[in-house]
């Protein structure tokens, strides 16, 4: 590819507006210039591989609208990739700015390809999870440089962006087994990384070669997500010091990848009571030089399986609201069963909502105008025009047609009480009388 740049961030170091940054800047109704300045010093990533032809980038960071990810993929309890390209095409039709390919069985890198291909969103994968099927080895018998295999063969299809557990070495393994926990480990990738480096009785290789890994991200300009393989997995957990520790290390390995041009997200806790997510925004911001922050929920309560859209929903809202750029959906199948498309529905609403309600509370420029919006076509009861400002405009629609008024300038709920209605009227001059109205 001709051009004097790897990364966008290495453009925005030099001085350059790619065309990544444009389209950005558009999207965001931001300045150019400032947005180069903030992909430059690391709190902005435009995750752009190369080889995804099919993206529509967009940036993540400082000043920007908060942007949601999409997890799918199978498992060997369910095989149907077509069940996944209809959860694709659901993620592309919400305008999702992320998907991340989860597929942890046999062969994935033909589905990975296909999602690549046709998707304008962002794809992250996590390359632990592929590495078994991929190379056709069992744990114990992968090697370092068979890890950093797979991270070059994610890279060469056009992945986006990769979580890399690189924060949990045998010094924050200290701290977590010193701690003690009422969950343990509940990163999928950080688990198998703890198990390798027990068994192996060596350091984890995405740490010991991580200079090696930047080399790679760097040469496809893949973002790297500073992965949280000791995050809470239940609200006793939150902030404790295996949590930090591991936090302590990801600063330091940001500013390792920075040095080498390769952009950064770092991951955050996914369990959490209310009262903590403020507190840990402004820790992992300030240990982490204010590099994009990505959380999954957090989830501010244990107890609502089958719930936990709504629990993640609050968490994200608040955490938003409070510095987090990026946030993770979870569905209502969460720690029950690989979700279906009702569910992975479920979860994009609920993380659009916190997203959005976040963006509002922290000031995101033109954040309220679709609500202003909405706003003046209930003032004058204009159902169309609710409808197309609405998350979910078929929901809304067929909510309300479900139980049609009597009279269209109301809903069944009010009906000719309508508040909007009555002081509509009044305020043109006419008379509300209830009884004698037909």
């Amino acid at each position: 590819m001709n051009r004097n740049y790897k990364t966008q961030m290495e453009a925005g170091k030099k001085g350059i507006i790619t065309p990544e940054m444009e389209i950005v800047a558009k999207k965001e109704n931001i300045d150019v210039n400032r947005l180069r300045e903030l992909v430059a010093c690391g709190q902005v990533c435009i995750p752009a591989n190369i080889y995804h032809k099919s993206l529509s980038p967009e940036g993540i960071g400082t000043g920007l609208r908060t942007k949601i990810n999409v997890n799918l993929g199978i498992s060997g309890d369910c095989k149907d990739y077509s069940v996944e390209m209809q959860k694709v095409k659901m993620a592309i039709d919400f305008k999702c700015e992320a998907i991340m390919d989860l597929s942890n069985y046999g062969k994935t890198n033909t589905f990975r390809q296909q999602l690549i291909d046709i998707s304008p969103a962002m794809i992250g994968t996590v390359p632990m999870y592929d590495a078994i099927g991929y190379l056709e080895k069992d744990l114990l018998e992968i090697t370092a440089k068979d890890f950093l295999s797979v991270v070059e063969a994610h890279a060469k299809q056009g992945v986006d962006f990769m979580t890399i557990h690189a924060g949990i070495n045998k010094k924050s393994i200290e701290a977590f087994k010193r701690q003690g926990r009422k969950m343990n480990i509940v990163s999928r990738g950080g688990s198998l990384l703890f198990a390798w480096i027990e068994m192996t009785g060596n350091e984890n290789p995405f740490y010991e070669y991580y200079d090696e890994v930047l080399e790679i991200l760097r040469e496809y300009d893949v973002t790297i997500s500073l992965g949280d393989a000791l995050r809470p997995g239940c609200i006793a957990d939150s902030t404790d010091a295996g949590q930090i520790s591991e936090l302590i290390e990801l600063g330091y390995l940001t500013e390792c990848a920075w040095a080498k041009d390769v952009q950064v997200m770092v991951e955050g806790p996914g369990h959490m009571a209310m009262n903590e997510i403020e507190s840990n925004m402004k820790l992992q911001k300030r240990l982490c030089h204010n590099a994009p922050f990505y959380v999954l929920g957090p989830l501010v309560t244990d107890i609502a399986p089958g719930y936990d859209h709504i629990t993640s929903a609050i968490g994200g809202a608040i955490a938003s609201m409070s510095g987090a750029d990026f946030l993770c959906y979870v569905t209502p199948a969460e720690h029950l069963r690989l979700p279906n498309v009702d569910d992975v529905k479920e979860g994009i609403i609920a993380s659009k909502i916190a997203a959005h309600a976040g963006d509002i509370a922290k000031g995101i420029p033109n954040a309220r105008d679709i609500d202003n919006k909405m706003a003046e076509a209930r003032q004058v009861v204009d159902w169309e025009e609710m409808f197309k400002y609405a998350i979910d405009p078929d929901k809304a629609r067929r909510y309300f047609e479900s139980t049609p008024p009597a009279d269209r300038h109301t809903c069944s709920m009010c009906g000719k009480m309508c508040a909007v209605r009555t002081t509509n009227m009044i305020l043109a001059g006419e008379k509300v009388e209830f009884c004698t109205e037909k």
